[in-house]
């Protein structure tokens, strides 16, 4: 096992970050901690109880993510029904910061249906970006009663334009607030980080990727899942949405793997990139709402 921190003053000073973005944002309540075979687990959960047979809606976040990333998304889901978002082990956050050097889809599986037994023992859907997307196929807990996969790995190999080399390279020698913000503008749509109402997505997400490059180890991304596992989990409804500039997983590179691998309905987000959680957050709800209606009327 290895640790995501580079130190432990460098995961104390990212659990002193995200805890602080998570307490301002008024949902210090909903903060919590479970126990799993994979350590502790951090949560946020917010909005109502679900009422009988309605489906919470659990988020995971992508590689480098957490939930103090994703809390106006999480808030808006949280208007309409029950959302928790877990941080991934072995990513910096607020969950245990170790991960195995191989079988980690396994892993990841196990230790998302511990953590839904605890924080959903309901009916759940579950709505990963990236990394998280991988996770929730790899898991097979029979509560998940459907998915929305956002920017999804696990079903083709990521892509590494020349211009997002170009970004992280320097990023990784040597992280800046400039330079982590050059490498987000890159992963988003062309235009996202500049100008009014836009600069949000490249600015916070900039400091946060600068922390990250001077305090962690970045994984890589996992590869494609077997296709015998695919093929189980075609039995719940799923969408997989990705967004029209996503370097990492551009449409004509997902989409055909997407409806060979999983049989799924695919969906291109218009005007984003990979961040789909900071670049579309209605089109995000709009999936949400979509998927859980599906499961409702069992079709």
């Amino acid at each position: 096992m290895t640790s995501v921190y580079r130190s432990e003053q460098a995961r104390a000073e990212v659990r002193r970050w995200c805890v602080h973005r998570i307490d301002g944002s008024g949902l210090a309540d909903a903060r919590s901690e479970v126990v799993t075979s994979a350590g502790v687990t951090g949560v946020v959960t917010a909005g109502p109880e679900p009422r009988d047979g309605e489906p919470s809606v659990v988020l995971l976040p992508g590689t480098n993510m957490n939930a103090a990333l994703c809390l106006p998304v999480a808030e808006a889901i949280a208007r309409e029904r029950r959302v928790v978002v877990l941080d991934l082990p072995g990513q910096p956050g607020l969950s245990a910061d170790r991960r195995p050097r191989a079988k980690r889809s396994s892993w990841y599986g196990k230790w998302l249906a511990e953590a839904l037994a605890r924080v959903a023992p309901g009916p759940v859907v579950v709505m990963g970006h990236s990394l998280g997307g991988a996770v929730a196929l790899a898991c097979d807990a029979p509560q998940i009663v459907g998915r929305v996969l956002l920017s999804s790995a696990g079903l083709v190999r990521l892509r590494v334009p020349a211009p997002l080399l170009a970004a992280t390279v320097p990023w990784l020698l040597r992280p800046t607030v400039a330079r982590s913000t050059a490498l987000v503008r890159c992963m988003a749509a062309p235009g996202q980080g500049r100008g009014q109402g836009q600069g949000q997505v490249a600015d916070g997400l900039g400091e946060w990727m600068d922390l990250v490059g001077r305090c962690c180890r970045t994984s890589l991304a996992p590869p494609p899942l077997p296709s015998g596992l695919l093929e189980l989990r075609r039995s719940v409804p799923t969408l997989v949405a990705t967004g029209e500039f996503d370097p990492f997983l551009p449409p004509c590179h997902l989409g055909p793997a997407v409806r060979r691998r999983l049989g799924a309905e695919f969906r291109v987000i218009e005007g984003a990139g990979h961040l789909l959680l900071d670049e579309s957050p209605e089109a995000v709800l709009v999936a949400v709402r979509e998927i859980c209606a599906a499961v409702a009327t069992g079709s």
